[in-house]
């Protein structure tokens, strides 16, 4: 299984631009955009930064690591809940601080590990997929990011879906995970 191609500068790129990115749509906006959600069971911006936070501390890095030592366990499974218990208090910009402060942290680690082409193809065992390679898992890494842009998008649209009235029609974001 030959991994599709992952450019490291690329990927470092975008994860490095995610932290200024967050704080440039969240930072200092009142509650009603931060605490906004889709509908029950769904999260808030506040949450997804919460999330975040949780991943830098016990996915990504960790999970690099383990594939680099050459482990033969499965990674650890990664608690998506885990945001509720770590991340409810604190402020906004607290925790955006923090995803910061802990993304730096993260790609100095990656940095550290000086990986080259032929470290993408080590391979890992994740414990519900399966076989897996340090690629893919960088490159997840990246797409997790933008996954989590979009939906704080698409969720603090929705606090104006009544307010665009007719407009509705012209805009996917609001039609997108109807409540």
């Amino acid at each position: 299984m030959k991994t599709p191609e992952i450019s490291l500068d690329d990927a470092v790129a975008i994860l490095q631009r995610t932290p200024a990115s967050l704080a440039a749509l969240l930072d200092g906006l009142p509650e009603t955009w931060v605490r906004a959600t889709e509908g029950d069971g769904t999260w808030s911006p506040y949450d997804v930064i919460g999330h975040l936070i949780h991943g830098e501390r016990t996915d990504w890095i960790p999970r690099a690591r383990h594939i680099l030592a050459g482990q033969t366990r499965p990674f650890e499974r990664f608690d998506r809940q885990a945001r509720f218990a770590g991340s409810q208090s604190g402020s906004l910009r607290e925790l955006l601080a923090s995803f910061a402060a802990l993304r730096r942290e993260s790609l100095s680690a990656l940095a550290a590990m000086n990986l080259t082409n032929g470290d993408l193809e080590r391979r890992g065992l994740h414990p519900e997929l399966g076989e897996v390679t340090l690629g893919q898992l960088l490159a997840t890494w990246v797409v997790h990011d933008l996954d989590h842009v979009v939906q704080i998008a698409r969720t603090m649209a929705k606090v104006y879906t009544k307010a665009t009235g007719p407009w509705i029609e012209y805009l996917s974001v609001l039609r997108d995970r109807l409540r």
